[in-house]
């Protein structure tokens, strides 16, 4: 089969599937960040009980395999009585592994403010969570930007991990391809090709943050 013939054949599967990888990195990258800032928000507060729960939250889902987490998820909790479709299972493993990786680096932007902010935030009758909402946060997202991208960039490439679940995503589309027409070489590097054009997208949409968030001159 030549390349032409090749991905005249493949091109409509791996853009269904690149929308399903579309679907697990977007859902998890809202859900992630929204779990994410309230865990931070938990531990720059320093909430008893929940504090040390979301410290072991943090430990446990960053010191563990993404891949377990996913198999945890989709086969270990129905023995429990809980069941996800597999949409559900990888968008909620995704959820929860980049929200971990989140939280801390929303957790060490705050940390990063100058103490002197909440002084001043202090002095103009500003409670502590006041202080923190209208002049810690704007500050510390300006920081926390680049990092926060470089995680969310990463979870697009992580969604590969849910082919084991038999969700069809990008990868999992790729090997059903090769496994019919045996051209593992074009239809990788094409694979390869659509998590570049994807990373660069949300480069892009870095950008725009950063020069949204950047301090007048």
């Amino acid at each position: 089969m030549d390349l032409a013939a090749l991905f005249q054949l493949a091109a409509p599967v791996l853009l269904k599937a690149t929308g399903y990888t579309l679907l697990f990195a977007v859902a998890a990258m809202v859900l992630g960040l929204a779990l994410g800032g309230l865990i931070a928000l938990v531990r720059v507060l320093e909430l008893p009980l929940l504090q040390a729960l979301a410290r072991v939250y943090v430990s446990a889902f960053r010191g563990t395999p993404l891949l377990v987490q996913v198999f945890i998820v989709y086969y270990g909790l129905p023995s429990i009585g809980i069941e996800f479709s597999p949409v559900t299972a990888g968008i909620l493993a995704l959820t929860l592994n980049v929200a971990a990786y989140l939280s801390e680096t929303l957790r060490g932007a705050v940390a990063g403010v100058r103490q002197g902010q909440w002084q001043a935030g202090t002095s103009l009758g500003l409670t502590h969570l006041q202080t923190l909402r209208h002049v810690v946060v704007p500050q510390a997202l300006h920081v926390a930007v680049p990092s926060l991208s470089n995680s969310l960039i990463s979870l697009i490439k992580d969604t590969s991990l849910v082919s084991v679940i038999a969700v069809t995503e990008l990868m999992l589309a790729t090997k059903e391809l090769i496994s019919t027409t045996f051209q593992p070489f074009p239809l990788y590097i094409a694979a390869a090709g659509v998590y570049w054009v994807l990373s660069l997208a949300f480069e892009q949409v870095q950008r725009v943050l950063e020069k949204r968030l950047a301090f007048p001159h």
